[in-house]
């Protein structure tokens, strides 16, 4: 066999290799998809099994889950690069599996909130070790195409409880919540189970060694404590705040602001009321806003693509807060805010491993994963400026006007300190 032959199936076997770890990290996220994105299908059941737990006090559960999945995820992180590329994401996310099934197990047998709480610690940070580890995968495979393969993964994340939703409220129906609890627990703890011991990081030199031709990426890879000390790290996170938070602003309240506008129930396709059409919509938008802003991040690189990205964000939040009132007009606008906003979980990460590099990629991600809980905060201000001025107006404003500051932010500032940042590295 001549040296080319020789050099072409390495690359192929390279690409096998690298294309089966990717699709196994997403099929993991949608393992996990449910703990936050299927967990409304179980509260009202839980409610109705439980009279003496309150609405609040149930969505608590919740809220710890979102906390533990969020704010650990930098210590998963940071064991998922100490253990070394081959233990260290095969352990993270075995544990990972492990404990998401437990979570869900006792959330089956919970009698008290106080066991149901419980549940949701435990699958918190089952949830964030896989989340963590998994991007962390991506983007290390893929440095050539980092935006695409972490814009699919997150797209797993996103989009992964679509698949079950229609079994999971099967088995609700027809055995309890109980059992759907219990049932997918094994499913979902197991897959991600059995999918970890397939993973591994990638070896020096097994990955391309260019970058896409309009991504800038750093030689130098930087511990923790040195990205904490960088402007722009916290230029990336006050950004993920303000883009996280004003997105939260509004897909979080879809459903009230549908009601207000009057167009909730309105019947709009084969029988389906508005709310139910745009939550499908809303639903596919912001999984396929991942990958392909991600891919389109590789291409014209990601202070542009942000740019492309949050000016059409603000552009929707105006179209939605003016004409929403009509019920196809609300589907078309609330799915774009939706396919403008859940791109951020993969332009950010893209951005955080060009700026920062590989080494320690999973722990610097997990650091600015964390804004995501930061921007929770933006949730409940916007019900409470709802309540002062009694529309939705001023919320759209605002959501608008901080879309605009991370545009001007994104190509002004953050662009010529990425490079100023890279070129001193």
């Amino acid at each position: 066999m001549s040296v080319a032959s020789t050099i072409e199936v390495r690359v192929q076997a390279t690409n096998a290799t690298r294309w089966t770890q990717l699709v196994s990290v997403i099929i993991c996220m949608i393992m996990i998809a449910n703990l936050q994105y299927g967990w409304t299908l179980f509260v009202n059941p839980m409610r109705a099994a439980h009279p003496t737990w309150a609405l609040a006090s149930i969505q608590w559960a919740f809220a710890i889950f979102i906390a533990l999945e969020t704010w650990l995820t930098p210590v998963a992180g940071w064991f998922a690069d100490v253990l070394g590329p081959h233990r260290g994401p095969k352990a993270m996310v075995a544990v990972g599996g492990i404990l998401v099934a437990i979570g869900w197990i006792l959330n089956s047998y919970a009698e008290s909130l106080t066991v149901l709480y419980l549940g949701a610690l435990i699958g918190g940070l089952g949830g964030g070790a896989v989340y963590a580890t998994s991007v962390g995968h991506a983007v290390k495979w893929f440095p050539d195409r980092r935006g695409l393969a972490v814009g699919l993964t997150a797209a797993g994340y996103g989009g992964g409880a679509v698949l079950s939703v229609i079994p999971i409220r099967y088995v609700i129906g027809t055995a309890g919540y109980e059992a759907a609890f219990f049932w997918f627990a094994l499913i979902q703890g197991g897959v991600v189970f059995i999918l970890a011991w397939l993973l591994r990081a990638p070896e020096p030199g097994e990955t391309p060694t260019t970058a896409a031709p309009k991504v800038i990426q750093t030689t130098k890879s930087y511990e923790p404590k040195e990205v904490l000390r960088t402007p722009v790290f916290w230029l990336l996170y006050l950004m993920f705040v303000m883009v996280s938070g004003s997105g939260l602003m509004v897909t979080a309240q879809v459903a009230p602001i549908a009601k207000d506008f009057g167009v909730e129930n309105v019947v709009l396709l084969f029988g389906a009321a508005t709310i139910t059409v745009a939550a499908i919509c809303d639903g596919i938008a912001n999984a396929g806003a991942r990958p392909l802003f991600g891919w389109v991040s590789d291409n014209i690189g990601r202070e542009y693509t942000m740019a492309i990205a949050f000016s059409l964000g603000a552009v929707a939040y105006w179209l939605l807060g003016g004409l929403g009132t009509a019920p196809w007009a609300f589907v078309v606008f609330a799915a774009l805010i939706f396919l403008t906003w859940g791109e951020i979980f993969s332009l950010f990460p893209s951005t955080c491993t060009d700026t920062f590099g590989l080494k320690f990629a999973t722990v610097n991600l997990s650091m600015l994963y964390t804004a995501k809980g930061a921007s929770v905060v933006f949730t409940p201000i916007a019900n409470q400026i709802k309540d002062a001025t009694g529309s939705w107006q001023t919320v759209f404003l605002i959501a608008t006007v901080m879309n605009v500051i991370v545009v001007v932010l994104a190509l002004f500032v953050l662009r010529p300190l990425r490079a100023r940042t890279m070129a001193k590295a």
